[in-house]
């Protein structure tokens, strides 16, 4: 006998969309707060579940923080990834550093980079999430050095430009349009000092 549909999240939605929709409310407030500047109690009223519910799907705040970390990174952040997939050096660059712009500009993101904010501050109890931010960041820029190394390969890149040192000057540069976004730098600021860094590439 068919006992008709299995109600699998409240008001008939998945438990997949739950946890996303969950994750991302947890994201937010990561961003704005920073992982020591978010409480439990911030947590658990932004994702409208309680204590144990927040420990029984995710996890302690650590492990929260970490799933957190891999929604950013298939959600704002996939422009990234997708630059990387582009057929030159120059296009890879002026897709990473003008998306970038384009979502630090986003008003429905809090301002500054969550990669850069959620880790800072952080005391010697919380070692393992300061490590994790920078296994995180230094992940994008090896992502990027094998990508300019290929080009180099391919002759994409001008001989005596080393793409390490290439890759390395365009991570500075998206860390420092963080850094300025978080400081309330607008979006046609924020471009502008991209074009400049733009006509002084090598490539």
């Amino acid at each position: 006998m068919d006992a008709g549909p299995v109600n699998t999240g409240k008001m008939g939605r998945p438990r997949e969309f739950e946890e996303k929709a969950a994750l991302d409310a947890a994201m937010r407030v990561f961003w704005e707060k920073g992982y020591e500047g978010t409480s439990l109690d911030d947590l658990t009223a932004a994702m409208g579940i309680n204590r144990s519910s927040l420990y029984s799907s995710f996890g302690d705040k650590e492990a929260l923080f970490g799933r957190v970390m891999a929604r950013y990174k298939e959600g704002p952040m996939s422009f990234m990834h997708e630059a990387l997939e582009l057929p030159s050096a120059r296009a890879v660059i002026e897709a990473l550093v003008l998306g970038t712009v384009e979502f630090l500009s986003n008003p429905k993101h809090p301002r500054g980079c969550l990669s850069l904010q959620g880790g800072l501050a952080c005391g010697t109890g919380v070692e393992s999430v300061r490590k994790a931010m920078i296994d995180w960041r230094t992940s994008a820029l090896t992502a990027l050095q094998k990508r300019l190394q290929r080009a180099g390969h391919e002759g994409d890149i001008p001989r005596d430009v080393d793409p390490k040192d290439l890759a390395r000057y365009v991570l500075v540069l998206l860390n420092g349009l963080g850094v300025q976004a978080a400081n309330g730098a607008t979006r046609a600021e924020m471009k502008r000092t991209v074009e400049l860094a733009l006509r002084t590439l090598p490539v």
